[in-house]
């Protein structure tokens, strides 16, 4: 059966990158009916932190990346790494060192003034150190010295290395931990890891891991290396291209089906489809389909998307988020205020469920001022008639409903002899401070008598005074 696995480490959030990495996991393994599983790589005790943890799990959460088994924490178990590192103690695949900080350091200075690689010696390959013998001793794995470590990436193709170019890897630390390159390896193999995808920043690890398998005896997984992905300045991505956490998504109002659909096409494509559902994802997919080349970030590509499913997805959806996102500026809609007709017919306008709710505030609290532009064009001299009249009919007028207030703007536009158009619009700009909103009736409706009343009054001022 297919396995795969995400395995974060927690010494920040999950971000762009290593979301896309969970997904193209996700993915492969739901496509070829396999397992996913996640694992918390959190050996790197001075950088792990229980917050990082957390954002991990709410973001795949979040994004629904529903995992198998998991999550695994590396921290659990110390004990088998430690009894997979006395293995190949005993089996002379490893040996102790006690080679300093110091050594290391001028070793490594000699060879890059020289224009050699840096890399360790085997200065105690030989030793037969022993515990005790020594202060600060370190577990080294003894590399092949002769051959090649030969794999065929499943996304970059062939890769062929000398076993002259890797040294002996460090695998005990001489705190007793276990590192990085060792652990890895212990947890695929118990986890039977079938398929490692990863970013392509562990390429270089690759045939370090898969000499420890070959010294163990494993079998050996399957690697696919996903290019990284670019800022549109052609620089590793970072935040100052936007690379925020996953869940700084959540917060600025991103549909968590459109940030997925963003990452599958950050560096995989089936031919000129840009929208694809969860569905199609998960059929169409395949590792062979990964570009080789780095991707781009482009947060307008993101915002589009996400304006697509903001038009297309379910209006229930859309208004437990919205309504979630008032409740989050302290704002409560009340039960008998139905505002799905307005938020079916501002989602067409906007790209994030914050705008969303930014668009209808007016709605529950007051605007600072009118727009510009619309106040200019419609709270002039001539709307102080109708606005004075509307102010006085809605004062007394007893049934605060949509057909109501309909009915009174149509006697007044009777009256006056002029056009809706006339009567309409200066009350809009006047009761939302825009030119622009579901029909006025249903907008006075939503807005209710107290402040409607206001805003009128608000308005009146504001063209008496410019035109006084």
């Amino acid at each position: 059966m297919i396995r795969t696995r995400f395995a974060p480490s927690p010494t920040g959030y999950l971000h762009i990158g290593g979301a896309r990495t969970a997904l193209f996991c996700w993915l492969f393994s739901k496509k070829m009916g396999g397992q996913f599983i996640l694992r918390v790589e959190d050996t790197d005790r001075e950088r792990s932190t229980d917050a990082s943890v957390k954002a991990i799990l709410d973001a795949m959460d979040w994004l629904q990346l529903d995992y198998d088994e998991g999550p695994f924490y590396q921290t659990e178990r110390f004990d088998r790494y430690n009894e997979v590192i006395d293995q190949l103690l005993n089996n002379d695949q490893a040996y102790y060192c006690s080679c300093s900080r110091e050594r290391l350091d001028a070793l490594r200075e000699q060879q890059m003034a020289n224009k050699q690689k840096p890399r360790y010696d085997g200065c105690c390959r030989d030793k037969g150190l022993k515990p005790g013998d020594a202060d600060h001793l370190v577990v080294r794995f003894k590399n092949p010295q002769e051959g090649t470590v030969a794999f065929n990436d499943l996304v970059k193709g062939p890769i062929q290395v000398a076993n002259t170019e890797l040294d002996d890897l460090i695998i005990r630390r001489t705190d007793g931990t276990p590192t990085y390159n060792l652990s890895v390896v212990v947890d695929d193999l118990d986890m039977a890891i079938t398929h490692v995808v990863r970013g392509d920043d562990h390429v270089n690890n690759t045939p370090r891991q898969i000499n420890i398998f070959k010294a163990l005896g494993a079998d050996i997984p399957h690697y696919a290396h996903v290019p990284m992905i670019l800022g549109e300045d052609g620089k590793r991505l970072s935040k100052r291209h936007g690379a925020v956490s996953v869940m700084q998504y959540f917060e600025d109002g991103y549909l968590p089906e459109a940030l997925l659909n963003y990452l599958v096409r950050l560096g995989w494509s089936y031919g000129d489809q840009e929208l694809f559902t969860r569905e199609e994802m998960t059929h169409l997919f395949s590792l062979e389909g990964i570009n080789r080349a780095a991707s781009t970030f482009n947060p307008e590509k993101l915002q589009w998307i996400n304006q697509q499913y903001l038009k297309s997805s379910d209006l229930g959806d859309i208004v437990e988020l919205v309504e979630a996102r008032l409740a989050h500026l302290g704002i409560q809609v009340d039960d008998d205020h139905d505002i799905a007709p307005v938020i079916d017919l501002y989602r067409e306008r906007v790209k994030t469920i914050n705008e969303l709710a930014d668009s209808i505030l007016y709605i529950f609290e007051e605007f600072e001022a009118f727009d510009e532009k619309a106040a200019k064009k419609n709270l002039k001299a001539a709307a102080l008639i109708p606005l004075r009249k509307l102010l006085d009919a809605f004062t007394t007028l007893d049934s605060w409903q949509a057909s109501a207030i309909h009915a009174v703007i149509h006697d007044i536009t009777a009256e006056l002899e002029i056009n809706m158009g006339k009567v309409g619009q200066p009350l809009r700009v006047a009761v939302t401070g825009g030119s622009f909103s579901p029909p006025i009736d249903m907008t006075v409706e939503l807005i209710g008598k107290p402040k409607t009343l206001h805003r009128l009054q608000r308005a009146i001022d504001y063209i008496e005074q410019k035109t006084g």
